[in-house]
């Protein structure tokens, strides 16, 4: 983030824990304290009271505040929106749960198709109709929308969504249908698709609008909750808050947008992850960042952690894609697996140990915290198998039990598969370990990457832990676990430009490429998205502007992105951008159709602030390894057996210092385990760096 503040706090809300950050001038302070999911502003302020505690600093002096949250995720997944109205052309009330008209399983004759978020009898029409070209085929019956007022009135609706069709690019009559709704139901909260997502394809417009509208009155109460505590606080800064597209928007923008800010965690992870590689100086990273709740893999490549315009929330089945809601809205590209510290593990009827989706969360939590969890979970695999430290897990703020530990993995697990001691904790690992590595694979190939020549940077409470296997699954020689590593997300919203990103849907044949109406277009796009950012940047004449088209051949469904130039297009760029696409298409898919035009869909259009560019690791000299501070019984899964693991405190190590595997480094929010086989050393930055002896 670009801004001559020295005092600056983050806090991000997972699903277990709320992790806080205050950075002031060359100190960092953090801590890992649990999420309070029915007020989870409280746990917020909780951790700042931590940070300020040990800082010493005072609420007045920070001088700004970014923030990530989960809430609209949870909400959308638990369905505890508001209640829901949804309005829209004659003859598409069904749509929604029409969606792609496809089987995501084909061979599941008891397949379980996502329940919309309205209900039919909350699905209403109205006499309309505006042509693709922007014709008026039939007038908006403004008496009938008032007349769907009334009756929407009677059923006690909280929000409505209206989608219109053709209205991404002819927005008129929802404008007017919004203006009638307004004066019949003005407490009632009312989201256009035209300016939720002004883009062609009705159901995923349809569906984002109607996710927004969901969330809105549930996300927009919660930040302002938040900003009424941080005042009463006297902490009196600007409030930010992280974007699912890796930048950060002002808290009116996200009180209108929420579900912009459905993946802002991860989002905060995957941008620290690329600062990581690029002070590192590595091309092709893999970044692994696991919590409480969840897994996410992202491709990073030159520094830029890969993007997509659309994504899938709450989904049925996991890791099938086809199964959620789909949403369209900028977002950094990755895969998330629910394989988290509290990730629930269990026997199926196959014999089969299983592991997620479903979490035990930061209530009760894990059995080991003794908060009322009776479920065998990932933690208290962990712990059984001595990778945590019971006595100083989260900074010591929570003490864990190994018997109760023990008695649930017993339970749930060894006496149904005859394990005794530790191997039903190894056998919970390493099915949570392989799901992962899979997960990573199936990523990978999908766009044409090659998993084995990536470095693995690791981050999150959980991902230190099993990074060295993972890595060893995935045939990755080298891993990194930067400074901060267990709180590394909110470390990553401080390092987030503030930025915007507008689209616009503009379908252009190459043969005739129109670079004048594409030029207005873009010109439009930039004024909006600077009307946003100029109200956070610290800087407003210090943007710049990144530009996207989404590119196919004629005829087919699906687009890949293709960077644009920084300037006004003219009708020599169209042999250009076509070459980049043809080469997009041949590394995903193997081969170009030379003799097939293609043509645009959508333009996506960037604006951010500069980021500071990250400091560089440089060589460093060896230096002599800490003493141990103890030694503890570790499970080393490449070896198969119980080893004795000296434990190191990761603050005792300096530059050039290395040890060998096995062994623990222990930090407040994490523990890095080095296997057998492994060196790990430090950098200049004071990142841990793994590496496999035995080469990938």
């Amino acid at each position: 983030m670009s801004t001559d503040t020295s005092i600056r706090l983050a806090a991000d809300i997972g699903g277990t824990f709320t992790d806080v950050v205050l950075d002031t001038a060359g100190q960092r302070y953090t801590t890992k304290v649990l999420t309070t999911p029915r007020s989870p502003e409280i746990g917020v302020m909780n951790g700042v009271e931590v940070v300020l505690a040990d800082s010493g600093v005072d609420a007045a002096d920070i001088e700004i505040f970014v923030h990530g949250t989960t809430l609209a995720t949870n909400a959308l997944i638990e369905r505890k929106g508001a209640k829901l109205a949804f309005l829209t052309t004659d003859g598409f009330r069904d749509i929604m749960e029409m969606g792609f008209e496809k089987r995501f399983e084909h061979y599941d004759v008891f397949m379980d198709k996502p329940v919309p978020l309205v209900p039919r009898t909350l699905r209403y029409t109205v006499a309309e109709r505006i042509s693709a070209r922007g014709q008026t085929l039939a007038t908006l019956n403004e008496q009938q929308v008032r007349d769907v007022a009334a009756d929407m009135k009677t059923q006690d609706v909280e929000a409505i969504a209206v989608g219109l069709m053709h209205a991404y690019a002819h927005p008129a009559h929802e404008q007017r249908v919004r203006e009638i709704l307004a004066e019949e139901l003005p407490d009632v909260t009312i989201c256009i698709s035209s300016e939720v997502c002004p883009e062609i394809r009705e159901y995923e417009r349809f569906s984002t609008t109607c996710a927004n509208a969901y969330v809105r009155p549930l996300m927009s109460g919660y930040l302002y909750r938040l900003a009424d505590l941080l005042k009463a606080k006297n902490l009196d800064c600007p409030l930010f808050l992280m974007m699912s597209g890796g930048g950060l928007t002002t808290l009116d923008h996200a009180a209108r947008y929420p579900i912009r800010l459905v993946e802002s965690g991860p989002a905060g992870g995957a941008i620290l992850a690329a600062d990581v590689a690029l002070e590192c100086g590595i091309d092709e990273v893999l970044s692994f960042d696991m919590g409480g709740t969840t897994a996410k893999i992202c491709l990073i490549e030159n520094g830029q952690p890969e993007r997509s315009r659309s994504f899938e929330v709450a989904r049925m089945y996991r890791d099938l894609k086809g199964s959620g809601m789909p949403v369209r809205i900028p977002v950094i590209e990755m895969v998330e697996i629910g394989a988290g510290g509290g990730s629930i593990a269990r026997v199926d009827d196959m014999g089969r140990i299983t592991v997620g989706p479903d979490s035990a969360g930061s209530e009760p939590g894990p059995a080991c915290y003794g908060l009322g969890g009776d479920n065998a979970t990932v933690t208290d695999a962990n712990l059984a198998l001595g990778k945590l430290d019971p006595d100083r897990f989260a900074g010591g703020k929570i003490t864990l039990s190994a018997d109760k530990s023990q008695a649930v993995l017993d339970r749930d697990v060894g006496d149904k598969l005859s394990l005794k001691d530790h191997w039903s904790a190894a056998g919970i690992a390493e099915i949570v370990e392989e799901n992962m590595a899979n997960a990573a694979r199936v990523h990978a190939i999908e766009r044409g990457k090659v998993i084995n020549r990536h470095t693995m940077i690791a981050f999150g409470g959980g991902a230190p832990l099993h990074a060295g296997r993972l890595a060893q699954k995935l045939g990755i020689a080298t891993v990194i676990v930067p400074k901060g590593a267990g709180v590394g997300s909110a470390i990553g919203f401080l390092r987030a430009p503030v930025a915007f990103e507008v689209v616009r849907t503009l379908s252009i044949d190459f043969q005739n490429f129109d670079a004048r109406r594409i030029n207005e277009v873009l010109a439009e796009m930039s004024q909006e998205a600077r009307s946003v950012v100029e109200d956070g940047a610290t800087d407003p004449d210090d943007l710049f502007e990144t530009r996207i088209v989404e590119l196919r051949y004629v005829g087919q469904g699906h687009e890949l992105r293709v960077p644009l130039p920084d300037r006004n297009l003219t009708g020599d760029d169209a042999a250009g951008l076509r070459r980049e696409f043809e080469r997009l298409y041949k590394t995903i898919y193997g081969l170009a159709i030379e003799d097939m035009d293609i043509q645009s869909v959508s333009w996506s259009l960037t604006v951010s602030s500069r980021s500071t560019p990250p400091a560089k690791a440089v060589a460093t000299s060896d230096a002599a390894a800490p003493t141990a501070i103890g030694q503890r019984d570790l499970y080393d899964a490449g070896l198969g057996e119980i080893c004795d693991a000296p434990v190191y405190w990761r603050p005792d190590f300096v530059p050039g210092a290395s040890i060998t595997g096995p062994a623990i480094i222990a930090e407040d929010e994490t523990s890095t385990i080095v296997p057998a086989n492994f060196t790990a050393s430090i950098n200049s930055l004071n990142y841990i760096v793994l590496q496999n002896k035995e080469g990938a």
